[in-house]
């Protein structure tokens, strides 16, 4: 018997060892350009969405923007002319005290979880609670202000706006909170510990110094949020079609305002209320773009 024919099984078994791994190979390649392909378009498919929604944004927002729309209340129906003055300045207030009503509250529930209450039963609870808040729709925030406070006041009021808005900013700045001081080392921690630092100190000094942009990145992305909310402002702060700045009595703002005009058959006001969704969205983008500075220095 020669050699070659000795050699004969193992060949046959390496030339389909060799068949079989290039089969896989094709496989692989096949299903990775399916892979590739789907992905690619479901992200053309959102961004097509996305272009269409700014395109349109802006090529009837751009339009109503004028000097009146900065200096004048709301026009009544039907009439030409004002602008969204008592609207611009209801939503400016609204958020500016949710924000620091919720801002404190939100960061210090944060420092609990991250720093104190790791494995307790109260930080459990509350990180619990917390994603329910995170995932409710802000509708049912609305309702739950406006039978907390609302139907006892007797009234709508900005008070209440600011409690909803409140109420949905402090979950994000929780969560992000949390999760910025859980990034930090613990050798930082331990190095404060072994020279005597108190835990108070060290949190103040140490952690949240560290982690300050990603809590205030957390903080911006939360006002942009609570910006565009219209549904709990519907229950609390209502709208105002006057200028005001007295919190007790309904105020004015842009979501709900964008609400009303959109859905009226007036040409001055459905232009009113694109001008009032290309601030909001010129806002939201702005805070989003600050978000992503100051994280990207820090």
């Amino acid at each position: 018997m020669s050699q070659s024919s000795l050699n004969m099984p193992g060949s046959t078994d390496a030339a389909a060892l060799e068949a079989m791994r290039t089969r896989l190979q094709k496989r692989r390649k096949v299903t990775n350009a399916i892979a590739l392909t789907m992905s690619l378009a479901a992200m053309a498919f959102g961004l097509l969405w996305l272009v269409w929604i700014l395109y349109t944004t802006l090529r009837l927002g751009i339009g109503g923007l004028s000097v009146e729309l900065f200096t004048q209340s709301t026009p009544p129906p039907n009439t030409d002319g004002g602008g969204l003055a008592n609207a611009i300045v209801g939503s400016l207030m609204l958020v500016v005290i949710a924000t620091f009503v919720g801002t404190p509250i939100g960061i210090m529930a944060g420092v609990y979880l991250a720093e104190y209450g790791q494995k307790g039963w109260l930080a459990s609870i509350t990180r619990f609670i917390n994603d329910i808040l995170l995932s409710a729709p802000s509708i049912v925030v609305g309702l739950f202000v406006y039978a907390l406070v609302v139907a006892k006041m007797g009234h709508f009021s900005g008070w209440a706006g600011v409690i909803s808005l409140a109420l949905l900013q402090i979950p994000i700045v929780i969560r992000t909170t949390e999760n910025m001081l859980k990034l930090v080392p613990n050798a930082l921690r331990e190095a404060a510990f072994a020279l005597g630092t108190p835990k108070w100190k060290m949190v103040l000094s140490i952690t949240l110094k560290a982690s300050v942009a990603g809590i205030v990145t957390g903080v911006l992305l939360a006002i942009a949020r609570i910006a565009g909310e219209t549904a709990p402002l519907l229950f609390t702060a209502l709208s105002n079609q006057f200028f005001t700045l007295d919190m007790n009595q309904p105020v004015a703002n842009l979501p709900v305002t964008i609400f009303k005009f959109a859905m009226s058959p007036f040409a001055q006001w459905q232009s009113l209320a694109w001008a009032g969704v290309f601030l909001i969205t010129l806002g939201v983008l702005g805070l989003n773009i600050l978000a992503r500075t100051i994280f990207s220095k820090k």
